[in-house]
């Protein structure tokens, strides 16, 4: 019989501490000790069971034999061909062996309706004195089953949280490489994932979005980023009451991360403004936002589905003095008064790059005073893509030491 009074506040403790089910952590002590009876009592080829009542502390053991038929037995010659060409798996027989199988035959003898495949369970003596072979093998086990249990919890609770926002705490930074304390595991953030120009301090508290669930190796790693454009619009999400109601509708969003984010919205009710319910009162719904981006700009602008209107906002704050839209090439020509071309194509040609990615037209910029002539960087072509911090070589190098440094 286990001591209740050793077991039941270590079990808690673990429970607490890992946040994991008690149940589960019983069943892995129970694992843990079946290991012990089988290293110290058992035969290799066992399969033996133990069971705790958590409410005497009682340990029964069993031994479990797989109900099998004669036909689905390797006869003397088909065990050879085997052992010959072991990997020919299209021969679905098996190797009987006594102490895990036992005939259909034998075992309706004992309980007469039993089927093949249907396991029959035998109770064994109740051994409580182990080897300290037998204790490290079950030390092993347990581990091994905490261990499990840690990555089935951290992955049930993370897939649903794919293309969401959390937040987390700094923990270290290795090689560029950010480390985040989620809770019940750690994220990762790579650097190009992360804002340009963003520094990052050990205890730092940041939210990030999920980018993905890693479940490779040793456990499972969440790979974050803040560099994602859809990081954006699920802060306005957060923010914005009306977004999160589905009464205002996130169109589109292009993002230069570090520097600029364009983000077109529309509302389904008319007396309800989606620009300024984005903006929110004296500005504070997107000042919080922009510090969260470390002062990165963000313009917001009404969706229209008129191609015209829709790229003449995106191209904001310039004003467009006239537009001509070309269907066939998807284009659209914008006329600019001279002294406002500079504000329409932006710093390196930004502005008008960020504007034809929001509304996936091309975009051709010109002088309202020479309409016939091209200006130099002033056309951008339409980008179906609205992830900037796109996957690259680097994080595939990174990658292969992240469950290196999760234990």
């Amino acid at each position: 019989m286990i001591d209740l009074k050793l077991l039941n506040p270590l079990v808690h403790q673990i429970s607490e501490e890992r946040g994991l089910p008690k149940e589960r952590i019983f069943e892995a002590v129970e694992d843990c000790l079946a290991a012990a009876y089988k290293k110290e009592y058992g035969k290799k080829p066992q399969i033996v069971k133990a069971k705790i009542n958590p409410e005497t502390g009682e340990t029964k053991f069993w031994q479990v034999k797989i109900v099998v038929d004669k036909s689905g037995i390797l006869n003397p010659e088909e065990e050879i061909e085997m052992e010959e060409n072991p990997e020919d798996t299209e021969n679905k027989k098996i190797k009987f062996n006594p102490e895990k199988h036992i005939l259909l035959e034998d075992a309706q003898k004992i309980k007469p309706k039993i089927k093949v495949g249907e396991e029959l369970i035998s109770p064994l003596e109740v051994k409580k004195d182990f080897s300290r072979i037998a204790a490290q093998t079950a030390k092993q086990v347990i581990l091994q089953k905490l261990h499990e249990l840690e990555k089935d919890t951290i992955i049930s609770e993370f897939q649903d949280k794919e293309e969401k926002v959390v937040s987390g705490t700094i923990q270290r930074i290795e090689k560029k490489v950010i480390y985040v304390d989620l809770g019940k595991t750690f994220g990762v953030l790579f650097p190009n994932e992360g804002i340009p120009g963003e520094h990052y301090k050990i205890g730092e508290r940041k939210k990030f979005y999920v980018l993905r669930l890693e479940d490779k190796g040793h456990g499972p790693a969440i790979i974050l980023s803040r560099a994602h454009p859809k990081f954006v619009s699920k802060l306005f999400e957060m923010e914005v009451p009306e977004i999160s109601e589905r009464v205002v509708e996130i169109k589109s969003i292009s993002r230069e991360p570090g520097s600029r984010t364009k983000i077109a919205v529309s509302s389904k009710e008319e007396n309800i403004d989606p620009v300024g319910s984005c903006v929110g009162q004296k500005g504070t719904r997107v000042a919080t936002i922009i510090d969260e981006l470390n002062g990165e700009r963000i313009d917001i602008i009404p969706f229209s589905e008129e191609p015209a209107k829709y790229v003449a906002a995106s191209l904001g704050p310039a004003q467009v003095k006239e537009t001509e839209v070309v269907p066939e090439r998807r284009e659209v020509r914008v006329f600019i008064p001279p002294e406002q071309i500079s504000l329409a194509i932006g710093k390196n040609g930004q502005n008008v790059r960020l504007a034809a990615k929001l509304t996936s037209w091309k975009i051709d910029v010109r002088s309202a005073i020479a309409p016939e002539e091209r200006i130099e960087g002033g056309v951008a072509e339409a980008s179906e893509k609205t992830n900037i911090a796109e996957d690259n070589n680097e994080n595939t190098n990174l990658e292969t030491n992240i469950n290196e440094e999760s234990n």
